[in-house]
């Protein structure tokens, strides 16, 4: 079972790369990895409220900020060597509930305009999604690994972003029900994924 996503482990390690001297200049201005969670969560709360309020475009460019800025967390705790097990337990609360709210808050903009199937969408995606962070939880719990699929947070995120962009610029429908629908989706593959590589892991751990 591939581990890969959307975005490549390459990808990933050079984007890790780029933001680590932002986090290191954060912590040496002081900065904490929790303030840093605390701060993207707060600006993904606000976004949510903008959904809700149907500021599409508003909710967008803020989620897509924060959901940036939430990169720098991991950067400042490696950074300034204070890598914990609460603030990763925090950072991980804080980014499940932070997604749910955002969802919620675009579920309501949406029934607010009489979107109906933009609020179907939207809470088929937080369903999902939320099985994700729960499937991973839960393999690392029996000391098995949970990172696989093709939809972890960061991609979903970006999804959402766009959508929510292209909403505010030109309407709701199709873009925001096209976002949900992808989110929704690859969320549901990746649950999939991430169950059956588990099972691999089990089955490997019983041969002899």
């Amino acid at each position: 079972m591939s581990e890969r996503s959307f975005v490549s482990p390459e990808m990933r390690n050079r984007i890790r790369g780029a933001i680590a001297p932002i986090g290191a200049a954060m912590g040496r201005a002081g900065v904490t990895p929790n303030a840093v969670t605390v701060a993207g969560f707060i600006g993904v709360c606000v976004a949510a409220l903008a959904a809700a309020a149907q500021w599409w475009l508003a909710s967008g460019v803020l989620l897509l900020a924060f959901g940036i800025f939430d990169l720098f967390d991991g950067a400042v705790a490696r950074a300034t060597g204070r890598v914990s097990a609460f603030g990763a337990f925090l950072d991980s609360t804080l980014d499940r509930t932070g997604e749910n709210l955002l969802l919620a808050g675009i579920a309501v903009g949406c029934a607010a305009a009489a979107f109906d199937l933009g609020v179907a969408l939207a809470v088929l995606a937080m369903a999902f999604s939320s099985v994700v962070t729960y499937a991973r939880a839960r393999a690392e719990a029996v000391g098995l690994k949970g990172e696989a699929g093709i939809a972890p947070r960061p991609e979903r995120l970006v999804l959402e972003s766009a959508g929510l962009i292209l909403a505010g610029l030109l309407g709701p429908p199709p873009w925001l029900a096209l976002a949900l629908g992808i989110v929704a989706l690859t969320s549901a593959i990746t649950v999939v994924q991430r169950i059956l590589y588990v099972r691999q892991q089990s089955l490997e751990q019983k041969e002899p």
